[in-house]
């Protein structure tokens, strides 16, 4: 990882990095994307209907949104390393998921903190968006393969 990435992550993907050095392999790119999506959703979610509850107001909302968006889009791929071999419910990856989004958001605020628990995970449990994530991960690679597949079937006839 860079010096750019370094500053990308916090404490809990570092330690991840350390204490879940398996496999070498990281977590699939595709379910790191799904996840993007989902803080993406629930930031603007937590905005419209629980601000005055979760303290994340639209600047708030569309500045985590905006960087879950770049990440979705892959710009970022090179800071998700966290081993696929890691805590049973992904929190490690959900970490390294929030803190880029935080660190990403905070930039874009021009210094206004954004913290990864508390902004871009308000109102989530790594037991429901993991688990969603890599459901919408298989369901893009399911549609990804399957058009691969048509489009090279439809060549052959």
């Amino acid at each position: 990882m860079t010096a750019r990435g370094e500053e990308l992550i916090g404490e809990a993907t570092q330690m991840a990095l350390t204490n879940f050095n398996v496999s070498g392999r990281p977590i699939p790119i595709v379910v790191v994307h799904a996840l993007a999506r989902i803080k993406a959703a629930m930031a603007q979610a937590n905005a419209r209907l629980a601000g005055a509850e979760t303290g994340i107001d639209d600047e708030l909302a569309d500045a985590i949104a905006a960087s879950a968006d770049e990440i979705a889009a892959g710009h970022w791929d090179e800071y998700f390393t966290v081993d696929v071999f890691q805590t049973g419910s992904g929190t490690s990856t959900n970490m390294n998921v929030n803190e880029v989004i935080a660190t990403l958001a905070t930039r874009r605020l021009l210094g206004r903190i954004v913290h990864p628990n508390d902004h871009v995970n308000a109102s989530q449990s790594t037991n429901d968006t993991f688990p969603t994530a890599v459901r919408i991960a298989a369901l893009f690679e399911v549609r990804d393969t399957t058009l691969t597949g048509l489009h090279r079937l439809r060549e052959a006839l």
